[in-house]
């Protein structure tokens, strides 16, 4: 055996600029399939992972527009949800969870160290419970800080920076407009690089918030900004929404059909969009890296049968000094599967290096560095090895079945 593979590598040397074609065909039609394909997996993973930093099935509904006549946008009126609409909305029978939230922005908020102006959300405590509210020091809001009307807050990441820089921020005290609020919890960094709304936020109790700071504006009693739900199962969304449409248009006195009415927003009809982009996506950078396969192939059992083919002379000289058909062929058969599997091995390999490269480079938010796809690589090595060994047993066996005599007197 040992042998056969050192013939083996001095037959490659004897045609340095052969091998060294044939390895490089089969290296980038590998290298390219399987760059095309990870970046493809980088955006759809990284797409997944920023959906997931919203929360799990998690949709809205936003204060909208309500035509006077269906249809028509130009008599349409404003109005806003209340805090009925969201009590309606619990108890919608698609609807798993839901929270009310104020939103304002306009508020000052000041420590003994530093003062900012993040944005402040009224909330109830089951807002964790849909989006992702992870808690790094302390406690989330619980239901006696609601009904106590207790004035406690928890601080989003950047926010926390700004108010207490270098210093602990739990059982600390800031003043939101003068209002003394204890800090009972502060969160890690949500999302990918220098993401800032998402960490430039406090939460405190929603009764403490809708009686201390209310939404601005006249006939703005008892406003919310907006509610969060869940459906009770991720394929009944649809339904969790048009339960959600039918309570906003009773309650505000319009028709539910009217789709121009509501302002919302749901994750996994988006997630199921995104989804179907990056699978035609992945679809169209699968075909460019099988035709540059393709085109490696070719290349490869073209420089194959015309390395078997002039070698008949020497399976001639071997068969007369006694060697069988099944030692020739196998000896080709080592020499194509070292030749393709080597090369397709060097070409997942300079990928994976280049995909390590990338992932060192930060992206925009929402693209992950490219990933290794196994099930890719598998099937890039194997059909190009696949290639390579039919290319050159074919041949090698036509030559093989020649007798000794007439396979000399080939050129």
């Amino acid at each position: 055996m040992l042998d056969i593979f050192a013939q083996i590598f001095r037959n490659l040397w004897a045609h340095k600029l052969r091998s060294f074609l044939t390895m490089f065909g089969i290296a980038w039609g590998v290298g390219s399939l399987l760059l095309l394909v990870g970046v493809g997996e980088g955006f759809r993973s990284g797409n997944k992972r920023e959906m997931a930093e919203f929360g799990r099935d998690i949709m809205f509904i936003f204060p909208g527009r309500a035509p006077a006549v269906k249809g028509s946008m130009n008599s349409a009126r404003s109005y806003l949800l209340t805090y009925e609409d969201y009590l309606d909305i619990r108890k919608a029978p698609h609807v798993r969870n839901a929270a009310p939230l104020i939103s304002r922005g306009d508020l000052h908020e000041v420590s003994e160290f530093a003062s900012g102006s993040g944005e402040i959300i009224g909330t109830e405590p089951q807002l964790n419970e849909i989006s992702f509210l992870p808690i790094k020091e302390g406690r989330w809001l619980n239901q006696m800080d609601g009904e106590q009307r207790r004035n406690v807050m928890v601080l989003g990441n950047e926010l926390q920076k700004t108010l207490f820089p270098g210093r602990p921020a739990v059982g600390s005290f800031v003043l939101i407009n003068g209002l003394r609020f204890e800090v009972v919890g502060s969160m890690p960094h949500l999302g990918r690089g220098d993401n800032m709304w998402l960490n430039m936020r406090g939460y405190i109790p929603f009764q403490v918030m809708a009686s201390s700071f209310p939404i601005k504006g006249e006939n703005h009693q008892n406003s919310i900004s907006f509610i969060e739900y869940q459906p009770h199962v991720t394929a009944e969304h649809a339904l969790a929404e048009q339960d959600v449409h039918q309570i906003v248009a009773r309650n505000h006195g319009f028709d539910s059909t009217d789709e121009n009415a509501f302002d919302g927003w749901d994750s996994i009809q988006e997630s199921k969009m995104v989804n179907t982009i990056f699978d035609v996506m992945n679809m169209f950078l699968g075909a460019v890296g099988m035709v540059t396969l393709a085109l490696g192939a070719i290349g490869v059992i073209n420089i194959m049968l015309v390395a078997v083919s002039e070698r008949t002379h020497e399976i001639g000289l071997r068969k007369a000094l006694g060697a069988t058909n099944r030692s020739i062929l196998f000896h080709f058969f080592l020499e194509g599967l070292l030749l393709t599997l080597g090369s397709g091995l060097i070409g997942m390999a300079f990928a994976t290096v280049l995909m390590a490269a990338m992932g060192t480079v930060h992206g925009p938010g929402g693209f992950d560095p490219p990933k290794l796809v196994p099930m890719s690589a598998l099937l890039a090595i194997g059909s190009l090895t696949l290639a390579g060994v039919i290319a050159g047993l074919y041949p090698a066996r036509k030559a093989a079945m020649l007798q000794p005599v007439e396979a000399l007197r080939q050129e």
